[in-house]
């Protein structure tokens, strides 16, 4: 009977079983469609996706290089040390051990939460640089996907004595400062790797390739002797401290090769724990600029000298102690009447210094302060450094060439004023300047004929000895050369009132120079600014002890430090 009922005998359109068919082919179609495309034009993702459940490749990371002075004592070394990561798709962890995880790693429970609960991340880090010993206790708990890597920790022996130069790095290793930022590349070196097969639970099953081993940073030895580095650092900490300065810098150079074997810089910081830094960073010595004051007169001295014009026995008028070009007024510091051109050093004239200066051509007085390097970077190669400011001759009034002789209108480095030194020390060649230590002594640059350098050296041997500005710059046992600078400080609208830049540079033993070294005092507060009271002590303090440091024989064994206080000190020209 229930054939016969009307539903069953009534037939369904041709069209919807058509439909039907076409649709179910449609969907073979897209399937083989997508199969095609995938295995395809998509299979590489496939592959790798496919290989990121099994396989991974593990960093073997670089060591950076070490970081040496030029004896091999150590400013920056790596230390291996651990980071502890997470493969959040792969952690499986109880309550119990997370809770005892964030007591290892110093968090709260819900940080380490925060930092698993994202599943579609491979790779993450629980903590930085922990201590191998700590490393292990974490790696006891077994927490599958909870892994280590090895790191490097950057430390520096020396700590804020040689921060200005070594620099430091950030987290990642990178060099952010100093020489660590200098020779990065270098001292980096290149990661290695290893592809190799793990289970779920981390365990390495199976190496796919050849390890590709790490190749180490270079190590790199610098110029700086710690020793005397540390000598000048606690000396100029002294001075600063004492004259209530705001800062101060000090460089020391080898006289015959032009190595730097100190520059150190007042205030400093810990490279170790390199934090509220703002500020303290600058290697002043490279980075900023002065005036030099008189201890510019010694080039103007030496130019004049090489003209033939003069010699150090020519007499020259300073009377009445100032001289007037157009409105402007050149004064001494006290009046000195007719005085030799080494008079004219020792008792540091300005009268006497401008007028040999405006007798001189200013195109050859400018080659002059060109060849010796004002106005040019050191090219030392450390970031930062600074080129000073010489102005093109052909823009100079009477008054600038005047002013430029004693070291007004003229910017320089206190790297740039040491290097100009060693004309002086070295029969009037310019030797070039490194701060990485060197096999061969360098070829300079004749600037001055040996008389002219040997002449204006014996001037400054004058500069120290009673009738002087620089008494205080005297060493028991050895002669001594060198100048006093004092200017009033260059702000951004002109000269500051009552701030004042206290600078010496000079060189020992006279008779045959070692070292030079040149130092300012920024801004001394505490009444005392003249070079020969602020930054001479510094450069008698450290050069006592470095030269018998060094054990260079004494050339005057006999000599009796004249105390200033017996003496009434001789206050230069500003």
């Amino acid at each position: 009977m229930a054939l016969h009922t009307p539903l069953v005998i009534v037939k369904l359109p041709a069209w919807r079983r058509r439909l039907l068919l076409i649709a179910v082919l449609l969907g073979f179609a897209a399937l083989l469609g997508r199969g095609v495309y995938l295995q395809s034009f998509h299979k590489r993702f496939l592959q790798e996706k496919g290989d990121a459940r099994y396989s991974r490749t593990l960093v073997l990371p670089a060591q950076r290089g070490k970081i040496t002075d030029r004896y091999g004592e150590l400013l920056a070394i790596s230390s291996p040390v651990e980071s502890v990561w997470a493969n959040p798709s792969d952690v499986k962890i109880t309550a119990a051990q997370t809770k005892k995880l964030a007591e290892l790693l110093s968090f709260k429970k819900d940080t380490i939460d925060k930092k698993l609960a994202n599943n579609t991340r491979e790779f993450v880090y629980l903590k930085r640089r922990v201590s191998p010993e700590l490393a292990a206790e974490i790696m006891q708990l077994g927490i599958p996907g909870v892994y280590l890597q090895r790191e490097y920790k950057r430390y520096y022996p020396a700590g804020d004595v040689t921060a200005h130069l070594v620099g430091f790095t950030d987290i990642d290793d990178k060099g952010q400062e100093g020489f660590e930022l200098a020779m990065n590349s270098s001292l980096s070196g290149k990661n290695g790797s290893r592809k190799v097969i793990k289970d779920r639970a981390g365990r390495i099953i199976e190496d796919l390739e050849a390890v590709k081993v790490p190749q180490d940073g270079a190590d790199i030895t610098l110029s700086i002797d710690r020793r005397i580095q540390y000598l000048a650092q606690r000396e100029l900490t002294k001075a600063v401290e004492k004259f209530k300065a705001n800062a101060g810098a000090a460089v020391v150079l080898d006289a015959k090769t032009g190595e730097v074997l100190a520059m150190v810089n007042v205030p400093t910081y810990n490279p170790n724990n390199p934090i509220n830094i703002q500020g303290k960073t600058r290697n002043r010595a490279i980075t900023d600029i002065f005036e030099p004051g008189s201890t510019m007169k010694t080039v103007t001295v030496a130019a004049a000298l090489e003209t033939g014009k003069y010699t150090p026995d020519t007499m020259i008028q300073t009377a009445p102690g100032y001289m007037s070009i157009g409105p402007a007024t050149i004064h001494d510091a006290h009046p000195h009447g007719l005085m030799s051109v080494s008079e004219v050093i020792q008792k540091s004239s300005n009268v006497g210094s401008a007028k040999m200066a405006l007798s001189l051509e200013p195109q050859y007085l400018w080659g002059v302060f060109n060849l010796i390097g004002f106005g040019a970077k050191t090219r030392i190669g450390f970031p930062g450094e600074v080129s000073g400011k010489l102005r093109g001759y052909k823009t100079w009034r009477p008054i600038e060439q005047a002013t430029m002789s004693y070291g007004h209108g003229i910017s320089v480095t206190l790297l740039q004023m040491a290097r100009a030194y060693t004309v002086f020390a070295n029969d009037g060649e310019l030797k070039p300047v490194s701060l990485l230590k060197l096999k061969d002594a360098p070829v300079g640059t004749q600037v001055f004929s040996a008389k002219t350098a040997n002449e204006v050296k014996s001037m400054l041997e004058l500069v120290v000895l009673p009738g002087g500005t620089a008494l205080r710059a005297q060493v028991l046992g050895y002669r001594v050369a060198g100048k006093t600078g004092t200017t009033l400080k260059l702000g951004d609208h002109g000269y500051e009132k009552n701030k004042y830049v206290g600078s010496f540079v000079g060189m020992a033993p006279a008779s045959n120079p070692r070292l030079i070294m040149a130092v300012m005092i920024d801004d001394p507060s505490s009444g005392e600014y003249y070079g020969g009271t602020v930054a001479a002590p510094v450069f008698s303090a450290v050069m006592a002890d470095a030269l018998r440091m060094l054990s260079v024989p004494q050339d005057a064994p006999n000599n009796n430090v004249v105390i200033p206080s017996d003496v009434e000190d001789v206050k230069e020209s500003i």
